[in-house]
């Protein structure tokens, strides 16, 4: 069910929601830049330049940390009060908590890359479409990889104060990670 059927929009409201709605810019990023190159970016228009590119910048220094595991970036891009709005079980609430994740999926998957496929900016929020990929040749909770192909998603909602991330809220394909390491059938 649509939220707001055509037949019930006035020019007005459509006017209101096409202002609303984000426009679709391709990213602009140099060939040599070393952070993760979104596919797609959208980008709110009503928002000021400055802001949205500090925005882009903390989800792709992010990003490339996911890939990389250099902790530097993590701390670049993350607020020094970060909350993890959707902490997992036993995982560490602030910085350290992402840094221990990205350790132990580096344990598992050396090769692990993380693309951003969409990355949408509206207001204070970054929403991050991700694609983690890579191979199982380490070990993760007792398994040991033989090689398999992991290729799972998840989206990333970032709450960007001041050019840094000060909260996540994230849902990982978790089932089809699980399947792909062979600890799930």
């Amino acid at each position: 069910m649509s939220l707001f059927p055509v037949a019930r929009l006035t020019h007005a409201r459509c006017w209101l929601l096409s202002s609303l709605v984000a426009v679709a810019v391709s990213p602009v990023f140099a060939a040599t830049d070393p952070l993760v190159q979104p596919r797609t970016v959208i980008v709110d228009h009503s928002l000021a330049k400055a802001p949205v590119d500090a925005q882009i910048l903390a989800a792709r220094r992010y990003g490339t940390f996911w890939t990389t595991g250099d902790e530097a970036l993590a701390r670049a891009a993350l607020a020094p009060d970060f909350k993890d709005s959707t902490l997992p079980p036993g995982r560490p609430q602030g910085i350290t908590g992402p840094i221990a994740a990205s350790k132990t999926m580096h344990a598992a998957i050396p090769d692990i890359q993380c693309e951003v496929e969409q990355m949408m900016v509206v207001g204070d929020r970054v929403i991050a479409h991700l694609r983690f990929t890579g191979h199982f040749t380490g070990q993760f909770k007792g398994v040991q990889g033989t090689g398999q192909t992991i290729d799972f998603i998840a989206t990333d909602i970032y709450r960007v104060v001041e050019g840094r991330i000060a909260e996540n809220w994230h849902l990982e394909d978790n089932l089809t990670l699980l399947q792909q390491l062979g600890m799930v059938k």
